[in-house]
Order: C-alpha cells, then sequence, then structure tokens
C-alpha cells in the first residue's frame, strides 16, 4: 500500500523557517516528481512547489520563490520543503503528492498519490 506522510508542521511567527518532511512508503519513488500543495481554509488547493525526477528541476510558485526549496532524498524515499522568511499568507494545511510521470507538473489532478497534510500556521 503506497502511502505519503507528511511531518514537520507548527506554528510559528512571521519570519521564522519550518522545514516539512514526506516519507514515502509502499514503492520507491525516485524516478517520479513530487509536488508540495497547500490549502487554506475556504480555498481551492494550491501548487507550491515540485521537483521533476527526471531533470531533477524544481518549479515554484511566485508567491513562495526565494524562500521555499523542494529537495528529495533518493535513498530515503523522502522529500522535504524548507521554508523561510514564513508570513500569514502561508498558513495554510500542505500536502505532499506524487505522479506517475517523472516531470512535474503544477496541476493537483496530474498527481495520484497524496498525503493526508501538515498544518501550518503564521501568527504572533
Amino acid at each position: 500500500q503506497v502511502q505519503l506522510v507528511e511531518s514537520g508542521g507548527g506554528l510559528v511567527q512571521p519570519g521564522a523557517s519550518l522545514r516539512l518532511s514526506c516519507a514515502a512508503s509502499g514503492r520507491n519513488f525516485s524516478n517520479n516528481a513530487m509536488a508540495w500543495f497547500r490549502q487554506s481554509p475556504g480555498k481551492e488547493r494550491e501548487f507550491v512547489t515540485a521537483i521533476s525526477a527526471t531533470t531533477g528541476s524544481a518549479y515554484y510558485a511566485d508567491s513562495v520563490k526565494g524562500r521555499f526549496t523542494i529537495s528529495r532524498d533518493g535513498a530515503k524515499n523522502t522529500v522535504h520543503l524548507q521554508m523561510s522568511n514564513l508570513k500569514r499568507a502561508d498558513t495554510g494545511d500542505y500536502y505532499c503528492a506524487a505522479r506517475e510521470g517523472g516531470m512535474a507538473s503544477m496541476k493537483t489532478e496530474m498527481y495520484e498519490y497524496w498525503g493526508q497534510g501538515t498544518q501550518v500556521t503564521v501568527s504572533r
């Protein structure tokens, strides 16, 4: 059974940093694109960042460029999201996703596997 399990969320103040992790089990995702999406109350799930397996290229939403970094550890079947200079607008549930293809996508419908999410709250 394939599982993606996120961890690392929490309550932080604006300007702080957090590192989210996504541990995959049930199969090896080293040849699959993986991504992070987030969802705030009352809003649709939105793309945050993704990393391709074929090229290793990373893609970011404009709102997080320069502040967030996605990385993957193939040996540990894990993807990380390093978030710095967090803003209140970054508050939401963060979801890890994986797709069957090796090329990253910004579209939720392109990802077949999803985690349950980890909550990030940025507030004083």
